[in-house]
This record gives C-alpha cells, structure tokens and sequence, in this order.
C-alpha cells in the first residue's frame, strides 16, 4: 500500500520560507510522477506543484511560479517543495499527491494524481 508523510509545515512571517518534505513507502518511487497541492480553508485543493518521474519535467500554478520548486531525490523516496517569498494568501494544508504512473496529466484537475498523504499545515502571517 502506497503511503505518503508530509512534513515541514508551520508558521512563517510573509517574505520567508519554508520546505515541504513528503517521504513515500509501498512501491518504487522512482517510477512515478508525484505532485504538491493545496486546500485553504473554505476552498476548493488546488494544483501547486508536479514532477514527472525522472524529475526533468516540473509544471507550477501560476500563482505559485518562480516562487515555489518541486524537486526529488528517488534515491530517498522523498519528493521535496521549497516555498519561497511566502504570501499570507499561501496560507493552507499542503498535500503531496502520487499518480499511477511515470508522468503527470496536465489535462486532470487533479493531474493524474491517485494516492494522498494526510497533509501539513501552512500558516503565512502578514
């Protein structure tokens, strides 16, 4: 069974920065795309992030583009995003997300993405 631990959340001042880590168990990893996602309270999840297998192709929101970077270490099983230049409308519960295959699906809401971790807490305070 695929699990996936987030980590890394917390408080943050607007302008700061923080990483994400989400470690990941019960397949290889190296064979899957893997993503970040959203969820602010009273809102819709929503893409942040994804990465295809290899780690050569990333795709960001808008919102969040050259800001935020997805990267991988296959090696560690561990998909990792740092968050730059925070804003307080970054503010929510971030969930990395595992799809069933080697890439991502830009034309899916949730871009092929098929197994969630639990998620983690992000505050940004103004």
């Amino acid at each position: 069974q695929v699990q996936l631990v987030e980590s890394g959340g917390g408080l943050v001042q607007a302008g700061g920065s923080l990483r994400l880590s989400c470690a990941t168990s019960g397949r290889t990893f190296s064979n899957y795309a893997m993503g970040w996602f959203r969820q602010a309270p009273g809102k819709e999840r929503q893409f942040v992030a994804a990465i295809n297998w290899s780690g050569v192709n990333t795709r960001y929101a808008d919102s969040v583009k050259g800001r935020f970077a997805i990267s991988r270490d296959n090696a560690k099983n561990t998909v990792y995003l740092q968050m730059n230049s925070l804003k307080p409308e970054d503010t929510a519960v971030y969930y990395c997300a595992a799809s069933t295959g080697p890439q991502y699906v830009p034309g899916d809401p949730y871009y092929g993405m098929d197994y969630w971790g639990k998620g983690t807490l992000v505050t940004v305070s103004s």
